[in-house]
């Protein structure tokens, strides 16, 4: 195992947010720390980090969840311990859209839509394209745990609607395939090889 474990930060945690990110992670072969998962997240920062210290290989899949709030909530307040301590190595995020009004929101890289396509607009909680008439150099996701992403050096962020829900084409019975997509492109994105390559 290398001194630095690597993650994959997702800005969900809720019961289906959870399924969907465990299914994934078996069938690409990474792990995933189920701890972190909660509406709002249940752990510290420094107890995920302790857990991802023990896991048997990596990348690893960490969940993150606010739980709707606009301040800085439990789930914001994790991810940043996660993403800053220097036993970590961030390889991206996946920013979830909510609609949690007053909020930042975060430029992304890239979206994948409801439709499966990568998209470079925003797509808002349903996994539908948003045209919201900003002219920005990202698209930018507004969720209730995204802002905390502007804060920490993520190199690259994928924004989709709602884990595992918008309207069905996210279903965990349809394999989450929006979820997926956005994992598969942050890894090719970061150079790796993972195991669950169908």
């Amino acid at each position: 195992m290398p001194e630095k474990v690597r993650v994959i930060l997702v800005t969900d945690g809720d019961r289906v947010a959870k399924h969907v990110v465990e299914e994934i992670a078996t069938s690409l072969g990474l792990r995933c720390i189920s701890a972190s998962a909660g509406n709002p997240t249940p752990i510290s920062g420094e107890e995920i980090v302790k857990l991802l210290k023990t896991v048997h290989h990596d990348p690893v899949l960490v969940m993150f969840d606010d739980r709707g709030r606009q301040d800085k909530g439990k789930g914001e307040i994790a991810l940043e311990y996660v993403a800053n301590h220097p036993d970590i190595t961030v390889l991206g995020a996946v920013a979830v859209a909510s609609n949690t009004p007053n909020i930042k929101g975060v430029p992304v890289d890239a979206c994948i839509a409801c439709s499966g396509d990568i998209v470079d607009m925003p797509v808002n909680k349903r996994g539908d394209v948003k045209v919201d008439g900003r002219h920005t150099a990202k698209p930018v996701i507004n969720g209730d745990t995204v802002d905390v992403l502007n804060n920490v050096d993520v190199p690259v962020i994928i924004g989709v609607g709602d884990i595992g829900k918008m309207d069905k084409a996210d279903d965990i019975g349809r394999g989450a395939p929006v979820t997926r997509k956005a994992i598969e492109e942050i890894l090719k994105r970061s150079g790796i090889d993972y195991g669950g390559r169908s």
